[in-house]
């Protein structure tokens, strides 16, 4: 598929995408839109949806990429039994504990609970965190459309990253989450109509059927899911399966971003039946992507693919959209390239539209009822949107300029820094009833705890006897913001209810 044909596909896409955003928008663009959804969103769109933004770029091309290393193989599902052990811990403890308090961003708990520097430092970290790790998922997909496309066209990469996210800030700033639920839900049917199409597609190359695939598959040399030969290493299953519990509690249970579409729900139940649904739905499409990547490598050898070099290095992220877009025919090159525009951007929009919810509420007070739909506060979210464009674009030049490793590993491992904080100020609030903290000392020990954790992990090997982190990090960072938040803490005043 040539370069011309790629960019044509997407300029219809986001022409798309960006009508939605006016039909939707064009009679209510108020804060009350933009933060909740005025409260009124399905269930079952919001289930959907999640999945795409849940997904994202990683999921669609570093997981299956990952797959062709020998201590790999289908190791991420052990991850994903984790993240599903995750999603129902939230469903029964975090979102009931928002609905009773009828939260808009979930940072007021922390406010309510230890105080207004606490809640101020949360949403520094989910700023921070959120920016940092969907600049790396955009990152991945705008790699990707710079090789294949904006190259032949001598576009520098700067400019890819901002048209990207020009694009999406146009069909998201005045809609805002009313305006997400249903493109998400539209971009998740690209993602997951890609997924089997393209295992389809492939099937048929390599003259498979659907049992002869499984067969494939489950007898190949990239399908072992379960490491449990040595506990000292990263891929062993009880540290990715904790790992994958806690960095969904905090990733998602803690994170404005997910919990935001959850809090659109019309009450508790519904959002309840959301989460379960959405679990579901996520382990499935989670094993046809690692089963993509067996069938890609099997492909490559039966080909001769090679995988894409990039400055010496031999880049897995790179391998699906190589055999996509120059090895397969032009239908199933377009529904990949549909999946995965539809699986980075429906991440992408839906953090930019938390961040802009999480800094206009929790820094500007944009949800009292008296700015509900003042058009003075409107302008102001507006240009609050666009400077996490921004921001997020310059980070993303400072990644692509650093970045060595797969972006998969990268994300987690930056999560576990910076979500880690988060894990220990809420595993305060809700299990040490009797104590508060020393409010004013509370962001000291949110920087102090991942500085601590990176020196630990840095020296783990040679302290305890050849131990790797994985995933698991982030428990290391909470338990240790935990500790250290009991280090300033002090009897409550008063008895706490939530």
């Amino acid at each position: 598929m040539t370069s011309a044909t790629i960019l044509t596909i997407i300029i219809i896409y986001f022409g798309l995408l960006i009508l939605i955003s006016n039909i939707v928008s064009k009679k209510d663009h108020s804060n009350d839109t933009f933060f909740k959804a005025n409260k009124n969103s399905k269930w079952y769109l919001v289930a959907f949806g999640m999945i795409g933004t849940a997904l994202s770029g990683v999921t669609f091309i570093s997981v299956p990429g990952e797959v062709g290393n020998p201590d790999l193989q289908f190791k991420y599902f052990q991850f994903i039994l984790g993240n599903a052990i995750g999603f129902l811990i939230i469903a029964k403890v975090l979102l009931p504990l928002y609905y009773r308090m009828n939260l808009t961003s979930i940072y007021g708990y922390i406010e309510q609970r230890l105080g207004t520097v606490s809640y101020k430092t949360s949403a520094i970290i989910f700023l921070i965190s959120r920016t940092i790790g969907s600049a790396f998922r955009l990152y991945l997909v705008v790699i990707v459309l710079q090789r294949y496309v904006f190259d032949d066209f001598n576009v520098p990469f700067a400019a890819t990253v901002l048209i990207s996210l020009g694009l999406i800030f146009a069909y998201t700033y005045r809609g805002g989450l009313k305006t997400i639920i249903i493109t998400d839900t539209l971009q998740t049917f690209f993602l997951v109509s890609s997924v089997f199409l393209t295992i389809i597609f492939v099937c048929r190359s390599l003259d498979f059927g659907a049992l002869e695939a499984f067969e494939a598959v489950k007898n190949s040399n990239y399908s072992k899911i379960f490491f449990y030969e040595d506990y000292l290493q990263g891929n062993y299953v009880i540290k990715q399966i904790l790992g994958g519990i806690f960095v969904t509690i905090a990733m998602v249970g803690l994170d404005q971003d997910l919990m935001q579409k959850n809090l659109s729900c019309k009450n508790i139940g519904e959002a309840q039946k959301n989460m379960f649904t959405f679990t579901g739905i996520f382990v499935l499409i989670n094993i046809f992507f690692l089963s993509v990547g067996a069938l890609l490598y099997m492909y490559a050898e039966k080909n001769g693919v090679a995988i894409p070099m990039v400055d010496g290095i031999a880049r897995t992220d790179y391998l699906f959209p190589e055999i996509a877009f120059r090895h397969l025919s032009i239908i199933p090159a377009v529904i990949f390239l549909l999946g995965l525009t539809a699986a980075t951007f429906a991440t992408t929009d839906s953090a930019l539209t938390a961040l802009t919810t999480s800094f206009c509420v929790d820094f500007l007070g944009m949800d009292k009822a008296e700015n509900a739909n003042n058009m003075k506060t409107v302008k102001t979210r507006h240009l609050v949107h666009l400077t996490f464009s921004f921001l997020m674009f310059l980070v993303i030049l400072v990644f692509n300029s650093l970045n060595d490793k797969s972006v998969v590993t990268m994300i987690f491992t930056v999560a576990g820094y910076t979500y880690g904080p988060l894990l220990g100020l809420y595993g305060f609030g809700l299990f040490i009833k009797s104590k508060t903290v020393t409010d004013k000392l509370v962001p000291l020990v949110c920087v102090v705890s991942p500085l601590i954790t990176y020196f630990i992990n840095s020296n783990s090997k040679e302290w305890f006897g050849g131990y790797v982190f994985s995933f698991e990090l982030i428990i290391v960072n909470g338990v240790i913001t935990l500790l250290g938040l009991l280090l300033i803490s002090k009897p409550a005043t008063g008895q706490t209810h939530f």
